[in-house]
């Protein structure tokens, strides 16, 4: 029987890591990018386009995640077409992240006081620049903690992907545990591990939060 040291278990758990921050920062950046897509098409004037974005967000928001992977991975192969595992979970996550971030920010957006809007028209100012100049430079400032603070969300929902065979931290431990016989001491470093990723950035959340709060009652 092979005898493996603490530091084995440890380096291989930290190289699954790297697939774990790497599929959270493609979710959450392109999450962002068809997010902000999202958010213009809810709060826009086009009755079609904020229909679509509202029904958008209930879908993803209404159905699990899991059932979402599964949907990616399997979907495109009833039409014979093979999906790579880690391409089915990017696309999964960055949609369902996009989801979550395009009703975050368009509450920031409707958490600006209507005065401001109607101040900006007042000065002559079309719905672009309005948007532009005076409303999401606010909304921004609004929106950093829960942007931040949701960043935690999905580093722990890049362990539901390893269900599609993509092996991230929660995968790599299932693996090592199969080979090493040590689920306390595998699972235990798999915990430690997400808490190291996931606790600065629930901190930086709070952290920011009191300091928008300061700042808005100074104000």
């Amino acid at each position: 029987m092979i005898e493996f040291s603490l530091w084995d278990i440890l380096r291989n758990l930290l190289l699954a890591t790297r697939w774990t921050v790497l599929l959270s920062l493609v979710a959450f950046i392109g999450g962002g990018l068809v997010g902000t897509l999202l958010l213009f098409m809810r709060i826009g004037k086009r009755r079609a386009l904020r229909l679509f974005a509202r029904y958008y967000v209930e879908l993803f928001q209404g159905t699990p995640l899991l059932m979402q992977l599964f949907l990616a991975f399997f979907g495109l192969g009833l039409f014979g077409i093979d999906v790579p595992a880690w391409l089915a979970a990017a696309v999964a996550l960055i949609l369902w992240t996009a989801a979550f971030l395009a009703e975050i920010w368009r509450g920031c957006v409707e958490a600006i006081a209507r005065g401001q809007w109607e101040a900006s028209s007042s000065l002559g100012m079309g719905y672009v620049q309005q948007m532009r100049y005076v409303i999401l430079p606010q909304a921004l400032r609004i929106a950093i903690p829960p942007t931040v603070g949701f960043s935690v969300q999905v580093i722990k929902a890049t362990a539901l992907t390893s269900i599609i065979g993509f092996v991230e931290l929660s995968k790599a431990g299932t693996m090592v545990t199969n080979a090493t016989f040590q689920p306390f001491t595998v699972y235990g470093l798999v915990a430690l591990i997400y808490f190291a990723l996931c606790w600065p950035l629930s901190k930086s959340s709070q952290i920011l939060e009191r300091k928008l709060n300061v700042a808005h009652r100074n104000h």
